[in-house]
C-alpha cells in the first residue's frame, strides 16, 4: 500500500471531480460591498481592542501589512496603525453563504460545507458543461459574483486534498485545475508546509531532518518517518505523493459545543470560578438548540478550558459516566476548574467550558466513536 510506485500509481488513477469553493475575505468582503468607504482601505472585521478583541478577518490591503485573521485587535494596529476594525454582521455573512450554497447545490447535490465561506463539491457525476469540472467552477464563480457582488477562488482537482491546495494557487479571484496527469510534477515542489497538519512547529522539525518539500517526503523510508513521527507518517506519505481517498462528508456533525469568554483584565485564580454560571447557562441553551436539530447527540466527555496572560491555553476533561442530552452538573466544572487553575497559579484571561459530543447509530446503539 505504501510503495512508492504504487502511491503513485493510485494518485494518477483517481477520478473524482471536487470543486473547492473558498469566498476571498468573505466577512471583509462583505462589509467593503455594503459600505463602499470601506473598499480602499486596511479593513478589518473582529473585536474592539479595548477589551482583548481577535480579528475574524481583514482585507488583502491590511494583509499587506502582516495582519491576518485570528490575530488580537491591538497586535493588528500596531501593525497597519490606519487599519479600520469593525465588528461582525453574522446575519449579512449568513444571508451571503447562503445564496452561495444555493448556487453549489444547483451544480450538485454531495456537497461538504466547511464554513459559511468555503465548501467541497463533487461533480463528477454532474452533467452540466459536458462533465467538465473546470467550466462548472467557472460558471460557479461568475454565479456567485452576479448574485452575490463577492469573489471567490476555486480549486478542481481529484481530491479534496489537492483542490484545497489548488483553490488557493490563484488567490484572490482566481481558479487553479490539477489534472490527474499533472499531479506528479505538481506534487513534488509543494512544499510541506502547504499541506494539513502542519504547522510552524511540525514544519521546522521536518526542515531540521532536511524534508522541505514532498519529494523529500517521497524520497525519505516510510518506516524511519513513522518511528520519527509515529502513525501521522502514514497520511503524511500519501499526501507528499497527492493521494487521498477522504470522501465528502456531505451530514456534518459537531464534535463538541461550548462557550468562552475572554476578560478585560487579567483575573487571579482565585476569582474565575464565580464567571461559570453564565458560561454554564449559555453552553444549556446551546446544547438545547443543537439537540432540537440534530436529536442523535448525547455528551460523552466534559471540558473546561484556561488561557492564561502569556496565551498559553489549558485544558482539561473528564469522560462521562455515560452518555446523555445534558450538561454535566454545574458543580463538576467547578472541580474541573479548581483543578486546572491549581496546576497553573497564574492569572487568567480567558475561561471556557463545554462538552465533546458522540452520536447514536440507532434508537438502541451505543455511542459512536468519537474523537478525543
Amino acid at each position: 500500500m505504501f510503495d512508492p510506485e504504487s502511491l503513485k500509481e493510485k494518485s494518477r488513477q483517481q477520478n473524482r471531480k471536487i470543486i473547492h469553493i473558498d469566498m476571498d475575505s468573505f466577512f471583509a468582503s462583505v462589509e467593503m460591498r455594503d459600505f463602499p468607504q470601506y473598499r480602499d482601505i486596511p479593513l478589518a472585521v473582529g473585536g474592539d481592542p479595548g477589551r482583548r478583541g481577535v480579528l475574524s478577518t481583514c482585507n488583502y490591503l491590511a494583509r499587506k501589512y502582516g495582519v491576518r485573521s485570528a490575530m488580537p485587535s491591538g497586535q493588528a494596529l500596531r501593525l497597519c496603525p490606519d487599519l479600520i476594525i469593525v465588528p461582525g454582521r453574522m446575519s449579512a455573512y449568513k444571508e451571503a453563504s447562503s445564496i452561495v450554497h444555493e448556487i453549489l447545490q444547483s451544480f450538485s447535490d454531495q456537497i461538504e460545507p466547511m464554513s459559511l465561506d468555503e465548501a467541497y463539491i463533487d461533480v463528477s457525476n454532474s452533467e452540466h458543461y459536458h462533465g467538465s469540472a473546470t467550466f462548472m467552477a467557472k460558471a460557479i464563480r461568475q454565479e456567485v459574483f452576479k448574485r452575490t457582488q463577492l469573489t471567490c477562488s476555486a480549486g478542481i482537482a481529484p481530491n479534496k486534498f489537492l483542490a484545497k491546495i489548488a483553490s488557493e494557487w490563484n488567490k484572490p479571484n482566481g481558479l487553479f485545475t490539477l489534472a490527474p496527469q499533472d499531479i506528479e510534477a505538481f506534487i513534488a515542489q509543494l512544499p510541506l508546509r502547504k499541506l494539513p497538519g502542519i504547522g510552524a512547529k511540525t514544519a521546522a522539525s521536518l526542515e531540521s531532518h532536511g524534508l522541505k518539500t514532498c519529494l523529500d517526503i517521497q524520497k525519505t523510508d516510510l518506516f524511519s518517518l513513522i518511528r520519527r513521527y509515529g502513525k501521522w507518517a502514514h497520511r503524511l506519505y500519501e499526501l507528499s505523493f497527492g493521494y487521498d481517498d477522504n470522501p465528502l462528508e456531505t451530514h456534518w456533525q459537531r464534535k463538541s459545543l461550548g462557550v468562552e469568554e475572554t476578560f478585560e483584565k487579567d483575573l487571579p485564580p482565585d476569582e474565575c470560578v464565580g464567571y461559570l454560571g453564565d458560561l454554564y447557562d449559555e453552553a444549556n441553551r446551546r446544547l438545547g438548540r443543537y439537540l432540537s436539530k440534530e436529536p442523535s447527540a448525547r455528551t460523552a466527555k466534559a471540558f473546561v478550558k484556561i488561557k492564561t496572560h502569556d496565551f498559553k491555553l489549558h485544558t482539561y476533561e473528564r469522560v462521562l459516566d455515560f452518555p446523555s442530552t445534558d450538561l454535566p452538573n454545574i458543580h463538576d466544572y467547578s472541580t474541573m476548574l479548581g483543578d486546572l487553575l491549581a496546576r497553573y497559579q497564574t492569572p487568567v484571561r480567558l475561561i471556557g467550558l463545554g462538552v465533546r459530543l458522540c452520536y447514536k447509530e440507532g434508537p438502541e446503539q451505543l455511542c459512536m466513536a468519537m474523537e478525543a
